[in-house]
C-alpha cells in the first residue's frame, strides 16, 4: 500500500503489535495480522509489526521506508516513525479466527452508558462472533451486546471485574453460534450485557519505558526455568508500563521487545528483575523478590520444550522417549524444591505468586504484583493487560507427548518435593501450594 507516517500524534494502525528484532519478514507480519483479524500489516524499524483495519495517517515518501527486514532481504520493513503497509488476505465474516479474545463477564448498565458508546449496531442474527469481529474492524478493544444490539467501546473502569452480574441474566445475550433471540422477547429495561475483549490492543498499553528515575532498590523477579517468568514480565510490562531487566541476557526475548534484555541488570532502570539463580549470595544482591511458583511437573514439561525447541519449540517424541529426558528430571527435579527454599530462606521481602494463581484470577494478582513494586496503575491499564495477556510469545497449544513421561520413581521424588516446599511455605506465614500440586 506504501509507506506512511507512524508516530506518537499520527498512528498509521492502531491494532495489535508484535516484535521480531531478528527475523522478522514481511509474510511474518502478513500472516500475523490476518490470523488475528486485521485487514492490514504493517512493518517498522525492520523489525516491528502492527496490525489495523484502517490506516489512520498521511502517505509518507517512499524512500522514509528505506529500512530492510531483519530477516528478509529485499523486503522493506518501514523507518523510524515509518511503516511499509501491506494489505493482506481478507477472509469470509464468520470464518476468522482471533487471538486473545476473552470473554470479560455480564454488565448491567444503563441504556445512558451504552447510548454513549462510539459504535452501535443492530444485528438480527447476532452472535459473539460477529460483534466481536464489527469492534475488531473498528480498533475497539470492547464488544458489549445484548441481542439484537452491538456496541464497541474501550475500556474503563466501568467493567470492573467487582461490578460483574451473575452469568445467568446474559444466558441468551450473546453466546456464540445460538439461534438468536428477538429483541421483543428480552425483558424490558434488562440493561444486562455481555461483554468480551476483541483482539485489539488500547494503545494505553503499548508504550513501555525504562524507569523516569533510577531506583536504589533491585526487586528479584525469581523463578525456576520453566515457570512463566517470561509470560510474567510481559504482563508486568502491560500493567506498570516499564521494562523488566534480566540477570542474563537472552537475545530471543530481547528479539521479541524485552527491551530490558540489553540493560545492566544492576542499573536501576528497570522495575524488577528476572533471575533463576537461587544461591545464598545471589538472593541476598536484591532488597526484595517476587517469588513466582509453577506446579513442577509443568515445570519440567515446559523447561524441557525450551531446552530441545527455543522458547515457542515442543521437544519431538524422539527426545521424550531418549535417555536425555530421565537425566533432565533426576537433575532439574530437586533444583525445583532448592530454588523456592532457599528464596524462603534467604529472601529479605518476599511477594509468592502461584502461576496457577495467575491464569485464575489474573487481575487481583496482578494488583498484588504491583502494590509490592510500589507501582501506581489504572483499571483501565489493568483490562487492558488482561485483553492482551498471552502477548504472541506465548508457546502454543498444549502439545505433550503421546504418553506419560513421568515414570512412578519420578513422581514419588518430585511429590516428596512438593511436600517439602508445601511446608516451607506454611513455615514462613505464607499459603501453601495449590491443591493441584499435592499428591493423592
Amino acid at each position: 500500500m506504501g509507506c506512511f507516517l507512524h508516530n506518537a500524534s499520527d498512528r498509521a494502525l492502531g491494532g495489535t503489535m508484535l516484535y521480531d528484532l531478528r527475523k522478522m519478514t514481511s509474510s511474518l507480519c502478513q500472516d500475523t495480522c490476518s490470523e488475528s483479524g486485521y485487514q492490514f500489516a504493517g512493518l517498522e524499524y525492520g523489525a516491528e509489526c502492527h496490525c489495523g483495519n484502517r490506516i489512520s495517517s498521511p502517505q509518507a515518501p517512499e524512500e522514509d521506508c528505506s529500512l530492510v527486514c531483519r530477516g528478509e532481504r529485499g523486503s522493506p520493513c518501514g523507518g523510524v516513525g515509518r511503516l511499509s503497509i501491506y494489505k493482506v488476505e481478507e477472509q469470509l465474516p464468520g470464518h476468522r479466527k482471533f487471538r486473545n479474545v476473552h470473554q470479560r463477564g455480564c454488565f448491567k448498565l444503563t441504556n445512558g452508558t451504552v447510548g454513549a458508546f462510539p459504535i452501535h449496531s443492530v444485528q438480527p442474527n447476532l452472535t459473539a462472533q460477529s460483534c466481536i469481529e464489527t469492534c475488531t474492524d473498528k480498533e475497539l478493544p470492547l464488544a458489549v451486546l445484548k441481542r439484537p444490539h452491538c456496541f464497541c467501546t474501550w475500556t474503563s473502569s466501568l467493567f470492573d471485574i467487582n461490578q460483574q452480574s451473575d452469568e445467568q441474566w446474559c444466558a441468551d445475550g450473546g453466546a456464540p453460534n445460538r439461534t438468536a433471540t428477538p429483541a421483543s422477547t428480552a425483558p424490558p429495561e434488562s440493561g444486562h450485557y455481555l461483554v468480551y475483549h476483541t483482539p485489539v490492543l488500547d494503545s494505553r498499553c503499548k508504550e513501555r519505558m525504562f524507569l523516569p528515575q533510577r531506583s536504589s532498590s533491585l526487586v528479584a523477579l525469581s523463578s525456576f526455568p520453566g515457570a512463566g517468568n517470561t509470560w510474567v514480565r510481559h504482563l508486568i510490562e502491560l500493567v506498570t508500563g516499564y521494562y523488566t531487566g534480566s540477570f542474563y541476557f537472552d537475545g530471543s526475548l530481547y528479539n521479541r521487545g524485552f527491551k530490558g534484555e540489553k540493560d545492566y541488570w544492576k542499573s536501576g532502570r528497570s522495575v524488577c528483575v528476572k533471575t533463576h539463580e537461587s544461591g545464598q549470595k545471589e538472593i541476598e544482591m536484591f532488597d526484595s523478590a517476587i517469588l513466582l511458583i509453577r506446579n513442577p511437573y509443568r515445570s519440567l514439561i515446559a523447561e524441557f520444550n525450551r531446552k530441545c525447541a527455543g522458547h515457542l519449540g515442543h521437544a519431538t517424541e524422539a527426545q521424550w522417549d531418549s535417555k536425555e529426558w530421565p537425566e533432565f528430571v533426576s537433575s532439574y527435579a530437586p533444583w525445583w524444591a532448592s530454588h523456592a527454599l532457599s528464596w524462603l530462606k534467604f529472601g529479605q521481602r518476599l511477594l509468592v505468586v502461584h502461576y496457577e494463581e495467575l491464569q485464575r484470577a489474573l487481575l487481583p494478582q496482578l494488583r498484588l504484583v504491583a502494590a509490592f513494586l510500589n507501582v501506581s496503575i489504572t483499571e483501565e491499564r489493568l483490562l487492558c493487560a488482561q485483553s492482551n495477556q498471552d502477548g504472541h510469545f506465548k508457546r502454543p497449544g498444549a502439545q505433550r507427548p503421546s504418553f506419560d513421561p513421568f515414570t512412578p520413581d519420578m513422581r514419588r521424588m518430585i511429590d516428596s518435593f512438593i511436600l517439602t516446599v508445601d511446608q516451607a511455605l506454611q513455615s514462613r506465614n505464607f499459603s501453601g501450594l495449590p491443591q493441584e500440586y499435592l499428591p493423592r
